[in-house]
């Protein structure tokens, strides 16, 4: 069987983005199936194109790469990332149509990857699958980055009509299986597959961090990894710095990992309220690189804005770097990942907006080594059996292989 596989932000290993559309064409791979990516340029992504050409050719790990030279930045405003999801939709469309695949498979966000996946599946004559990451439109509706009622009615006409030309949806959190659903998506042709947990790149690791960018080794260490955008909220841990710092505590180190439209304001902010002796901010890093610090931070943190659509409907790569790594996970904010942290009893979850109830819980878990000690081989555990990438990657493989025999035998 031959994929076609769109993502616009593809990244491999090497990159400093999520790698999941990398992992599972491996996994196609492996069952003996080619896997045609086409994806656009992202500042965090290795994955670049010859200077002049529109369209480039490249060979990766077995992937053969169609690599458009469409420009993504977290910075972009809205606008500019609609101009960039329309022009990589367009081209991408034309490039499906162009190959012998016997499925296209594609994968949001941004929603318009929907647009050449059912379109070229369409002029192939095979089946289409879609994955949804994000409840496009609600969570952009929900955060306030779409207002205008002629885009709100668009983008939902839209996301019905990628629905219904699927033949098979993947939906990446309960909420997002939910959305899908209520949609009038019939739940027999969905499945959930979460993103997942890299045994073999993230470890667990006792040894202690030296490297003065994250703090003196004696500090209470925390991170947060991945976008600084608006969705992200770290306004909320700004608030709960600010807590501990008028009550006099000192030692503590929140290291900020990644990059984001938001990322100078909050710095910027960390400086104008003398907040630096708590905060660090960390450009990306690659996956590889970032494999090395995780387990040796004390707290990974699970941070969003405060929006009932994120409470089931993400599924944070962060998170599953996090407890692969061994790492006690500090929530802030309800739904399905900080249940999972309660009845794991792998870290701690505090109500949203509530700077106190995050500062206690920082304080908590420094005053309570022997307990938090004891959190971080049960978040391994957790990442085993349950979120292991070998075993929802060989779900995503018989998924396809499913939906391409059926529509075979028609």
């Amino acid at each position: 069987m031959h994929v076609a596989y769109i993502h616009q932000h593809f990244s491999t290993r090497s990159g400093m983005t999520g790698t999941r559309s990398f992992e599972l064409s491996q996994r196609l791979i492996e069952a003996g199936h080619k896997v045609t990516i086409v994806s656009g340029v992202n500042e965090l992504s290795p994955i670049r194109g010859e200077k002049g050409a529109r369209v480039s050719e490249t060979e990766v790990d077995g992937i053969h790469v169609l690599s458009v030279s469409e420009p993504y930045k977290n910075s972009m405003g809205f606008v500019q990332r609609v101009r960039a999801f329309g022009r990589f939709a367009r081209t991408a469309e034309q490039l499906v149509k162009k190959t012998d695949a016997d499925l296209v498979f594609a994968t949001s966000t941004p929603l318009t990857v929907g647009i050449p996946g059912m379109k070229g599946a369409r002029h192939l004559g095979v089946p289409f699958v879609f994955e949804v990451r994000d409840l496009w439109p609600e969570i952009p509706i929900a955060i306030g980055v779409v207002k205008n009622p002629l885009l709100k009615w668009y983008l939902k006409h839209l996301e019905v009509k990628i629905y219904r030309a699927a033949k098979w949806i993947i939906a990446l959190s309960p909420g997002i299986r939910e959305g899908i659903c209520n949609t009038g998506y019939p739940k027999l042709q969905t499945s959930m597959i979460p993103n997942a947990s890299d045994l073999d790149v993230f470890k667990p690791d006792p040894t202690g961090i030296d490297d003065p960018q994250y703090g003196c080794p004696e500090d209470f260490k925390l991170v947060f990894t991945g976008a600084h955008g608006l969705a992200n909220g770290l306004d909320a841990v700004l608030d709960a710095i600010v807590e501990l710092k008028n009550r006099g505590e000192t030692g503590i180190r929140f290291n900020f990992i990644g990059s984001g439209g938001q990322k100078q304001g909050l710095m910027e902010r960390c400086d104008r309220e003398g907040l630096s002796e708590w905060a660090n901010w960390i450009e990306p890093m690659p996956k590889q690189q970032l494999a090395e610090i995780l387990p040796r931070m004390d707290v990974g943190m699970m941070i969003l804005k405060n929006i009932p659509a994120f409470y089931y409907g993400t599924s944070p790569n962060k998170f599953f770097d996090y407890i692969a790594s061994g790492l006690p996970v500090l929530n802030n904010y309800p739904g399905w990942l900080a249940g999972m942290i309660d009845e794991n009893q792998c870290g701690k979850v505090v109500e949203p907006n509530d700077p106190k109830a995050f500062a206690d819980a920082v304080v908590w878990m420094r005053d309570h080594p022997d307990e938090l000690k004891a959190m971080g081989p049960r978040a391994r555990k957790l990442a085993e059996t349950q979120f292991s990438r070998q075993v929802l990657g060989e779900q995503f493989v018989r998924i396809l292989e499913q939906v391409y025999e059926q529509h075979k035998s028609k």
